[in-house]
C-alpha cells in the first residue's frame, strides 16, 4: 500500500452530464488514486474543501479500454472513480459552482 498524503488522493473531478445532475443531491464525482480506500478519499475531501462532510463514499475501479491506430493494439490506462456523498447540512464543494 503506498502512503498517500490527502492531496495526492483526488487527481482530478469528473465533469459530465450525469455528474452535473446528481450534484443536485450532494453527489460528487472525482478521479482518485488507484490506490485510495475509501477511508483515505472521505479524508482527503473534508481536508481539502472547508465546510464538507462526507456521508458515504462509492468507488469503482475502471479498466483501460482497447484503442488501434493502424495494426498496433494498446490500451488506455485504468482509472478509479469515486462518488461521493455530503451530509444534509454540509456545505457545497466550490470547484463545481461555477459549472
Amino acid at each position: 500500500m503506498a502512503d498517500l498524503k490527502y492531496y495526492d488522493v483526488i487527481i482530478a473531478p469528473i465533469v459530465t452530464e450525469k455528474s452535473m445532475n446528481s450534484m443536485s443531491d450532494k453527489r460528487y464525482t472525482f478521479k482518485v488514486h488507484p490506490e485510495a480506500t475509501k477511508t483515505q478519499i472521505k479524508e482527503a475531501v473534508e481536508k481539502m474543501f472547508s465546510g464538507a462532510k462526507v456521508a458515504k463514499v462509492n468507488t469503482m475501479n475502471l479498466d483501460g479500454k482497447m484503442r488501434r491506430r493502424g495494426t498496433t493494439v494498446g490500451k488506455t490506462a485504468k482509472i478509479k472513480k469515486a462518488i461521493v456523498q455530503l451530509t444534509e447540512d454540509s456545505a457545497d464543494i466550490e470547484i463545481f459552482s461555477g459549472l
